[in-house]
């Protein structure tokens, strides 16, 4: 069980930080139930409450300051992501990202990064997919770095950039 005021990253949601732990009074829950009380990094106006014993949505403590430096360090060397066929390009962004996997989500900005490059130098735009795609892992991946390591989240937009422009 994680404590109050810790950070969590919530399934799909991102990082949020526990609020508060309770029972809910509301009619048709069970009043004994415990309930995390969620609120997403950089939304103070949403609320999210999951059941402790929760096991339909992942959950996960934030990533350590070791684990995030080491991430943000090594994130010049990791791979771009595997997509089968153009058909499947978006479902393989969305399992990237369901997964919760740092490492793989560095892999997906690395990838949608390329693909942008490679696309505006041949005269094209980048698809409204990949930019959003895009858009989010970079969220996700900076909103976590930031908490973990204590910096704002326009720093680590700048250092991940600039480490995986400088692999290329």
């Amino acid at each position: 069980m994680f404590q109050k005021d810790s950070y969590v990253v919530y399934g799909m949601n991102g990082p949020c930080r526990i609020v508060n732990i309770t029972c809910l009074n509301v009619p048709g829950c069970d009043r004994k139930r415990k309930y995390y009380v969620l609120q997403p990094a950089g939304s103070s106006g949403s609320t999210i409450y999951s059941p402790v014993d929760n096991d339909k949505v992942a959950i996960r403590a934030v990533m350590s300051k070791k684990e995030a430096q080491n991430l943000l360090d090594e994130a010049g060397t990791i791979g771009e992501i595997e997509v089968r066929s153009e058909k499947f390009r978006e479902e393989t962004y969305k399992d990237v990202l369901r997964s919760g996997d740092c490492r793989r989500a560095v892999a997906l900005v690395r990838t949608l990064m390329d693909r942008r490059h490679k696309r505006i130098a041949q005269g094209r735009k980048i698809t409204s997919v990949d930019e959003r795609y895009l858009g989010e892992a970079m969220a996700r991946l900076t909103s976590e770095l930031s908490i973990a390591l204590g910096k704002s989240r326009e720093d680590i937009t700048a250092a991940l950039t600039d480490r995986l422009h400088a692999s290329v």
